[in-house]
């Protein structure tokens, strides 16, 4: 089965119309998707202890859940993912590095 981010990404935008008590995408989404955001750190750090532990099938299952809810967390601010592909293909044509070096922030 082949699955992409921008078919998660058109789900999480249908989702996101449904009324929270049918959509847990709707109730993350809820009051700005403050909590899309603090479900998407507690991911990130279930990730984190899946890759230090070498779990490669926690790892994959908590990589998903990351990924959905960063999805989430990009609809709650109404950016794309196209807008994050654009970033990603600025950085292309430079080291890692060299991006970082260059950051003002």
């Amino acid at each position: 089965m082949t699955f992409d981010l921008k078919a998660l990404e058109a789900i999480i935008a249908e989702k996101a119309n449904a009324s929270a008590e049918q959509s847990y995408t709707a109730q993350l989404l809820a009051n700005g998707g403050a909590r899309a955001a603090k479900k998407m750190g507690e991911e990130a750090v279930e990730t984190v202890i899946a890759a230090i532990q070498g779990d490669r099938d926690e790892l994959k299952a908590e990589s998903a859940d990351l990924l959905y809810h960063l999805l989430v967390v990009l609809k709650a601010h109404n950016i794309s993912l196209d807008e994050v592909e654009a970033v990603l293909a600025e950085r292309t044509g430079q080291s890692g590095l060299e991006e970082k070096a260059g950051r003002t922030e």
